[in-house]
C-alpha cells in the first residue's frame, strides 16, 4: 500500500479549497443573486422608510407607476398605481402622524427579473388623538425594469383581533 506524503495531502486540500472558493467567488449567477437580493431588500426597506416619512416622491420611484400594480391590504384591493396612490396611500399618510414603519425577517427569492419576498412588519403612529401599534405579515413581488427593482404587488395582513370578552348579565336582586 502506497502512503501519500503529508505535505502532498496539504497541497491537495489547499488546491481543492482554493478552487471551490474561486468557483463561488467568480460564479456570475451567485454574485448576481447576492446583488439582486441586496437590491430588493434595499427597495423594500426604502419603501417602508418613505411611507413613514410621508415621502410620496420616493414611493413614486420605488413602485411601478402603471396598471400592473396590485395591492391587497386589510381585505381591500387596489388595482393600478394611481388607484393605490390616490385612494389608499396618500389618504393614509395624511391621516397618520409620528409614523414608524419597519420590515423584518425579509426572505427573498429571485427568478430572472422577478423577485418575491415575505416579511414581517411593525407599524405605529398617531391617528387624530389616538396612538396605535400594529404589525403583521406581508408578501411583495418586484420586477427589474430598466435596471431598477420596482414593486408591482403588495399583500399585507394583520393578525385577527381577539373578540371582546362577553359580558355576563348581572342578576337583579
Amino acid at each position: 500500500m502506497n502512503k501519500i506524503p503529508d505535505g502532498f495531502k496539504v497541497k491537495i486540500i489547499t488546491a481543492t479549497l482554493t478552487l471551490a472558493a474561486c468557483i463561488v467567488a467568480f460564479n456570475p449567477s451567485v454574485t448576481a443573486q447576492t446583488n439582486g437580493e441586496a437590491a430588493v431588500r434595499e427597495v423594500l426597506n426604502e419603501s417602508a422608510t418613505a411611507f413613514a416619512r410621508g415621502d410620496l416622491a420616493a414611493l413614486n420611484r420605488i413602485w411601478a407607476n402603471d396598471e400592473s400594480v396590485i395591492v391587497f391590504e386589510s381585505g381591500h384591493a387596489n388595482y393600478g398605481w394611481t388607484d393605490y396612490r390616490d385612494h389608499h396611500l396618500v389618504p393614509e399618510m395624511k391621516e397618520m402622524k409620528n409614523t414608524k414603519y419597519a420590515l423584518s425577517d425579509i426572505k427573498i427569492n429571485l427568478a430572472g427579473t422577478t423577485a418575491w419576498a415575505t416579511f414581517k412588519y411593525a407599524i405605529s403612529g398617531d391617528i387624530a388623538a389616538r396612538h396605535f401599534d400594529g404589525g403583521g405579515l406581508g408578501t411583495a413581488v418586484l420586477e427589474e425594469r430598466q435596471g431598477r427593482w420596482q414593486i408591482v404587488h403588495w399583500h399585507s395582513s394583520a393578525p385577527r383581533r381577539q373578540p371582546a370578552p362577553a359580558t355576563k348579565p348581572t342578576k337583579k336582586r
